[in-house]
C-alpha cells in the first residue's frame, strides 16, 4: 500500500507540467492566430498557424477542433487584452488624454485590427463568452473618453464607436497586400488620429458621433 501511495503521490506532482505545457501550447496558437488573420485574413491555412506557433497540427486540432473554435477564441483573447490595456491606461496615467493616448497605441500592439474581418459569416456574435468580453471592453474604451471629454481634452462631437472604427481601420492592412512594411506606419498615423480628436477641435466633422449602436446596427 505504501508504494502505491508513493507512486500516487509522484504522480500528483508530476500531473501540473503537462496542463502548464498544454496551456503555452493553447497561448502560443491563439498568439499565432492573430497574427496570421491580421496578415492573410481568418481563411489563412490553419497549419501554416501550427507551424508559425511551434507546434503540430494535432496539438492545434487537440485545443481547437475547427475554424470557428479558433476564431472565437482569438476575438475574445484580443477584447480581453486590449481591455486590460485600458484598464492600466485608466489607472496609471494623471493626464486623461495620455490615457486615451497610450491606450489607442497599445491596442494597436494587441492587434485589434484583426477583429473586424473574422466578425462575420457564420461566427456567433451572441455568444455570452463574447458579449460579456465585448461589454467589458466598450465600458473601458467609454470611460476613458468620457474622462478625456470632462476634463476638456477630448472633441465633443466624437463617440466610442468613432474610435473603434478609426483604431481598426487603422491597424490592419488589406489581407494579402503588397505592404509588406505595414507596422512602422501604425502608430505614426493612429497618432496623426489622435490629435484630430483632441480638443479643441481645428473643424467640424460631417454626419453625427458614432455610438455603440451604430456600430451593432452595421454589423
Amino acid at each position: 500500500m505504501a508504494t502505491v501511495t508513493r507512486t500516487e503521490t509522484a504522480a500528483r506532482r508530476r500531473a501540473p507540467r503537462p496542463r502548464a505545457d498544454a496551456l503555452r501550447n493553447r497561448e502560443r496558437i491563439v498568439a499565432a492566430a492573430r497574427e496570421m488573420f491580421v496578415e492573410f485574413g481568418p481563411e489563412v491555412p490553419l497549419d501554416e498557424i501550427a507551424r508559425r506557433a511551434g507546434v503540430g497540427n494535432a496539438t492545434l486540432y487537440r485545443h481547437f477542433p475547427d475554424r470557428d473554435e479558433l476564431i472565437h477564441h482569438v476575438v475574445v483573447s484580443v477584447m480581453s487584452r486590449t481591455t486590460d490595456q485600458a484598464e492600466a491606461a485608466g489607472a496609471e496615467e494623471a493626464d486623461a488624454f495620455d490615457a486615451l493616448r497610450r491606450f489607442v497605441h497599445a491596442a494597436a500592439d494587441e492587434r485589434i485590427g484583426a477583429l473586424c474581418p473574422m466578425l462575420s459569416g457564420a461566427f456567433d456574435k451572441e455568444h455570452p463568452e463574447l458579449l460579456a468580453a465585448r461589454n467589458r471592453l466598450e465600458g473601458a474604451v467609454d470611460g476613458l473618453m468620457e474622462r478625456a471629454r470632462r476634463s476638456g481634452r477630448l472633441r465633443d462631437d466624437v463617440a466610442v464607436g468613432d474610435l473603434l472604427v478609426g483604431l481598426s481601420q487603422l491597424t490592419r492592412p488589406l489581407p494579402g497586400s503588397a505592404c509588406t512594411h505595414f507596422d512602422q506606419f501604425v502608430h505614426r498615423h493612429l497618432q496623426i488620429f489622435l490629435d484630430g480628436l483632441e480638443a479643441p477641435a481645428r473643424s467640424v466633422l460631417p454626419g453625427s458621433p458614432a455610438t455603440l449602436e451604430d456600430l451593432r446596427r452595421e454589423s
